[in-house]
């Protein structure tokens, strides 16, 4: 008997290479120069990386020469985490993810972490209140909208805070950009960080975008002068192609990705309430990313649930892909305030543009076969 098909439901950890990055970074693994060298072929690879910068910034609306490609997100992250003089304190919501909050090159005790509501959105009096008590000019560190909840943040109006406090603002917009628009210049960032993999373009390579008029970021790798002289080391041709070429079919696809997504994700929530009316479906009343859906039901344990939906050919997340090993309940459901054993239940779901009617269905059903036993076990109750 043939197995059925799996369905992939874990887009938040990284998204399918997308049909246009794959040809892409295909075509730019035949191109044997090296990007700084002034010969035909290093012109030749030159020009793919430079394609590339251009569509990455147009995704977000920004100047190409303001890209600098790094090896992914959480150095991009790290990049953007650089004191600049006098700014020696960081402000950053409780949610981020860790590589900001581990803090970057601030100085120990640097790291002020800003409370979020019942709903998972940064609370804009105490950073207004952070921001004055600090006095100084700080950086501020806020990401477009959570990994694991989907929640999306007031970016814009932290950002109208932060700078009439002389502050800079660093958005994390990995898991927002290609879901909803995350224009630099509107949100009002000063820097912006994105991941090739998060929109369906190849791993190991990302980006720290700065708004026109930012001083040069100050390199975490140094050595010769590569990427204008931020990011030193032979760029990643192949993957810098695939992520432009992801950038450009997700920035074209964008309203009707989110639509078709957002459509799907409301058909899967009803299902969970009406196979499970207890279920609790975290930040449901805030603005969240079209694709994304965190539950949970008190008495269930969501490695429990992992594996049991994964043995149904079904891929779901206990929360972010990043603590997925840890016994240890997410800091972003303790930091909404959401009860630990409630907390160790929560499942993330999270779509993409190639995810079905089918494919949702087929996790309800399974949900339905499975709810009972994993409640039951989680209880320590025979089935």
């Amino acid at each position: 008997m043939a197995m059925t098909e799996r369905i992939y439901l874990d887009w938040n950890a990284t998204a399918p290479l997308r049909g246009e990055a794959r040809a892409a970074a295909l075509a730019a693994l035949e191109v044997n120069g090296n990007p700084s060298s002034v010969h035909g072929e290093g012109r030749a690879a030159r020009r793919l990386v430079e394609q590339a910068r251009e569509q990455v910034a147009a995704l977000v609306g920004a100047e190409p020469r303001n890209v600098v490609f790094t090896s992914g997100g959480t150095e991009a992250n790290m990049l953007a985490l650089v004191p600049r003089e006098p700014r020696q304190r960081l402000l950053a919501s409780a949610i981020e993810h860790p590589s900001v909050l581990a803090g970057g090159r601030f100085p120990a005790g640097g790291v002020e972490r800003l409370p979020v509501s019942g709903d998972g959105q940064i609370d804009l009096a105490a950073l207004e209140q952070g921001l004055a008590a600090l006095g100084s000019p700080v950086l501020v560190s806020i990401m477009a909208a959570n990994n694991e909840t989907g929640i999306v943040q007031p970016v814009s109006q932290a950002a109208r805070l932060v700078h009439s406090a002389g502050g800079l603002l660093h958005v994390d917009a990995v898991q927002a950009a290609g879901r909803i628009a995350c224009d630099i210049g509107a949100m009002g960032a000063d820097l912006l960080t994105l991941s090739a993999h998060k929109i369906g373009g190849p791993k190991g390579v990302g980006a720290l975008i700065a708004r026109t008029g930012l001083d040069a970021v100050k390199p975490l790798i140094t050595g010769g002068g590569q990427e204008r002289g931020a990011r030193a080391g032979t760029e990643n041709v192949p993957g810098i192609a695939g992520f432009g070429a992801a950038a450009a079919t997700a920035r074209t696809a964008l309203a009707a990705d989110a639509a078709r997504m957002a459509a799907l994700r409301d058909r899967l929530e009803s299902g969970l309430k009406v196979a499970s009316p207890e279920v609790v479906i975290f930040g449901i009343e805030a603005e969240r990313l079209p694709n994304t859906t965190l539950f949970g039901a008190s008495g269930m344990k969501a490695e429990t649930a992992v594996i049991a939906f994964d043995l149904e050919g079904v891929a779901v997340s206990a929360g972010a892909a990043c603590s997925s090993g840890k016994v240890q309940a997410s800091h972003v459901l303790a930091a909404m305030g959401v009860p630990p054993q409630l907390a160790r239940a929560a499942v993330r779901v999270s779509l993409g543009p190639t995810t079905t009617e089918s494919d949702v269905d087929r996790f309800i059903e399974a949900w339905i076969k499975l709810s009972g036993s994993l409640l039951k076990q989680s209880q320590g109750i025979a089935a």
